[in-house]
């Protein structure tokens, strides 16, 4: 090991006590974390040392390498702040060459949590097919070229992306981790449901076209010099080492690139601040005039612009579209699950002074009477209207579409507008009567001490909303599947719309009343 490797490794364990250090939390969650990681990675082992001599089994092993090469991919993307060292700009200053640096930063990546974990869930891919002398000399080699070959993956992607990561636009990059949980999550039920219909053959086709790149190659590796080919496993493995040495030549050229080239990313990022305001003042030309419009772009601008309030929306639109569509392919849900899109989105509505923080003191200073104070709130709804009509529009026709079920689209879209409106309704009082404020710093959505508030305003007015879309829901029973189920599309439309009217109207005035407490409510994050 070189002084320059020694110290890399050095410098990665002291990141990793210090950020320890920081705050009882932060380690609290890494301890957390981290048990819960090695325990599911210890876990699988049993369940792999099970599938040995199964027909499928290396199947599985060789589709298993193959997603774990592919979250060593792109995760860093959604969490750069996880791994300091992803960043080698900050050894720009440094007379380092290329070469030395890339054996070193590899090196260094290899110690932490993450690499354990894929040590050990690599362990139980090559566990499954490997039989005989060569088939465990096969497997020791295929671990380690697997594991390098997902580090520096890893490390290639990383520093081909490094300029968005440490950009503002690549800290809002993390904000589509929700969206990629939630699809990874639906993904993972729809195969478990896939192959627990039509077995583990299923995974065969997979795994005969991942035998061939890298990772995956090397585990398939042990199969077939388990069975006596050696000359395939000797191309298999081959295959993986060319990837690695691939990977590690982008890496380098990349890296020497970076170090070298000057830094324009403070003009793309000004570029693109400058077509931003281009874009959004065409959008306030189309929006309405006055306290309405101005109401509406400012929404339209957090949205865009507020981690937690993009967050926020990024997930609802995930979670809204994912479910039904998921389970209409499934065609295990009911058509109504299309309702859901609604749902979530409506929930946008709730606590609408809780993103402007401490800021409301600025909108608190324009609203005078409670004629202000329904415009305000008017278009903030007319804003989400903007995206949440379209949108669920587009969910339940999709999921309609996909279960075949177009003579069920009037109801099913007009119970979703009925209670995208019972939504809007209830969300405009409860900001008014249960405002909490939203921590700009760390994952949290409440700060201490509001976390009651927050649950009585969300679970509150869900449950107040589907009350208030009864009448719809009793339309719907009793019309059944008849011939006049096509007036419930207008039926339900105009209910909504009547339902966000009262209930804007019914907040106005406990929102004029009440600005210094709902000041007081949202300024303490």
């Amino acid at each position: 090991m070189t002084d320059l490797t020694a110290t890399v490794v050095r410098l990665k364990l002291s990141l990793l006590r210090g950020g320890l250090r920081q705050s009882k939390g932060r380690r609290d969650a890494f301890v957390t974390s981290a048990v819960l990681a090695l325990l599911f990675a210890l876990a699988q082992l049993p369940a792999m040392v099970l599938l040995r001599g199964q027909p499928h089994g290396d199947a599985v092993s060789v589709v298993g390498t193959g997603v774990l090469a592919l979250g060593w991919a792109f995760l860093p993307l959604f969490f750069p702040t996880g791994d300091e060292t992803l960043d080698p700009t900050r050894l720009v200053m440094l007379p380092l060459r290329p070469g030395p640096l890339v054996r070193a930063l590899l090196v260094g990546s290899l110690v932490g949590i993450g690499p354990l974990v894929s040590v050990l869930l690599l362990a139980g891919c090559v566990l499954v097919p490997a039989r005989g002398v060569a088939g465990w000399v096969v497997a020791v080699l295929a671990l380690v070229l697997a594991l390098l070959v997902c580090v520096a993956l890893a490390r290639t992607v990383a520093v081909a992306n490094v300029r968005l990561l440490t950009s503002r636009k690549g800290r809002d990059l993390a904000v589509l981790s929700g969206l990629v949980i939630a699809i990874g999550t639906q993904l993972v039920n729809f195969g478990a449901r896939s192959l627990g219909s039509g077995g583990l053959g299923r995974l065969r086709p997979v795994a005969d076209v991942l035998s061939w790149v890298p990772p995956a190659s090397a585990v398939a590796a042990v199969r077939t010099a388990s069975e006596g080919s050696y000359g395939v496993a000797v191309a298999q493995l081959a295959v993986t080492a060319a990837g690695l040495v691939v990977l590690v030549a982008v890496w380098a050229r990349s890296l020497t690139k970076l170090m070298t080239a000057p830094d324009g990313s403070t003009l793309q990022a000004a570029g693109d601040a400058g077509a931003g305001r281009r874009r959004t003042g065409g959008l306030a030309r189309l929006l309405p005039g006055g306290r309405t419009g101005a109401v509406m772009e400012r929404t339209l601008r957090y949205i865009w612009r507020d981690p937690k309030t993009k967050a926020a929306w990024v997930t609802s639109l995930a979670v809204g579209l994912l479910l039904p569509v998921f389970y209409a392919i499934q065609h295990t849900g009911s058509i109504y699950f299309a309702c859901f899109a609604a749902g979530m989105l409506g929930l946008q509505m709730y606590n609408q002074f809780g993103q402007d923080t401490s800021a409301f003191w600025m909108v608190a200073q324009t609203i005078r009477s409670p004629r202000d104070a329904y415009e305000e709130l008017r278009g903030r709804a007319l804003a989400l209207l903007l995206i949440t009509l379209p949108y669920t529009a587009l969910v339940t026709v999709l999921t309609v579409a996909l279960m075949d079920a177009w003579a069920m689209l009037p109801r099913v879209l007009g119970l979703s507008l009925a209670l995208l409106g019972a939504m809007l309704a209830t969300g405009a009082w409860t900001s008014a009567r249960f405002p909490y404020s939203i921590p700009q710093e760390g994952h949290k959505n409440v700060v201490p001490g509001q976390a009651g508030i927050a649950w009585i305003a969300l679970f509150g007015g869900m449950a107040c909303s589907a009350v208030l879309c009864s009448p719809v829901i009793a339309l719907v029973l009793w019309l059944g599947g008849g011939e006049p189920s096509w007036l419930l599309l207008p039926a339900g439309a105009g209910y909504g719309a009547g339902l966000a009217l009262l209930g804007l109207r019914l907040a106005a005035p406990r929102t004029a009343a009440r600005l210094p407490e709902i000041l007081a409510a949202v300024s303490k994050g």
